[in-house]
């Protein structure tokens, strides 16, 4: 039997989860509730058990109360958030009333080399990778560029995740993220700054979001507090090793 069990078995996509609401709702609440019955009912309550939720959980934010500390109330502003909020609520309910040693983590924007396209880093790399090898006009469709979100590369993502296994509280829910909200037009003024070739910009309302919230910012101070983890690996460097890839790719 394993030790620690990482759950992240998930429909991810903000965007997607307003097109398919039954099927994000499926695998993400239902899906977490088959794991963690799965745990009561084999009466393994040893294992550890860390369920990544995501920090879109907190939703609609109030003027000033940003960065978001855990103690902070959830109120989840699209399909996908409702889902890793109420997939946390599980979590801290088998947890107390079963005694399971389960810990919840709310991770902030990752990103990172072999990212589906579906996500906005990756997105962007891919088209300045196809608009280099010539295969689609010298032309970059975006969608909202106010918006700011906080982007950690997966490879420290990942180490937090070991560390929280490591060293997390049971019971406890977990920011992972940078701390440091960007808005989307920085990111995409960085892929263009490494772009080959000179590059237009359009808007493209078919990208544009039913609900889109202005401002997400983790305070990242309990995890480096329990763990003594902190991002390392700089927005610049994801960015040119995820368009870097997305080049890589397109040459096979």
């Amino acid at each position: 039997m394993p030790d620690i069990i990482y759950h992240l078995a998930a429909q991810s996509s903000v965007s997607v989860s307003w097109k398919k609401p039954q099927l994000t709702a499926e695998i993400n609440v239902i899906g977490t509730i088959n794991v963690l019955e799965a745990l009561r009912e084999a009466e393994k309550k040893d294992i550890r058990t860390i369920l990544i939720g995501s920090g879109e959980a907190y939703g609609f934010i109030r003027q000033g109360a940003c960065p978001l500390s855990e103690p902070g109330s959830l109120n989840p502003g699209n399909i996908y958030a409702a889902t890793k909020a109420c997939q946390g609520m599980l979590g801290e309910i088998y947890a107390r009333a079963y005694k399971m040693d389960i810990v919840m983590v709310r991770a902030f924007n990752h990103s990172g080399p072999e990212q589906s396209e579906i996500f906005v880093i990756s997105d962007f790399c891919k088209q300045v990778a196809e608009i280099e090898k010539g295969m689609r006009e010298p032309v970059i469709c975006v969608g909202n560029l106010e918006a700011m979100r906080d982007f950690t590369d997966v490879r420290d993502v990942v180490k937090a995740y070991r560390l929280l296994g490591e060293k997390g509280k049971s019971g406890q829910a977990y920011n992972v993220g940078r701390g440091r909200a960007v808005k989307i037009q920085y990111i995409l003024d960085t892929v263009l700054s490494f772009a080959e070739k000179p590059i237009e910009v359009k808007h493209d309302p078919k990208r544009m979001r039913a609900s889109d919230i202005p401002l997400i910012e983790p305070d990242v101070a309990k995890i480096y507090a329990d763990t003594g983890w902190k991002a390392e690996i700089s927005m610049e460097q994801t960015i040119r090793d995820t368009l870097d890839n997305w080049r890589t790719k397109l040459k096979e």
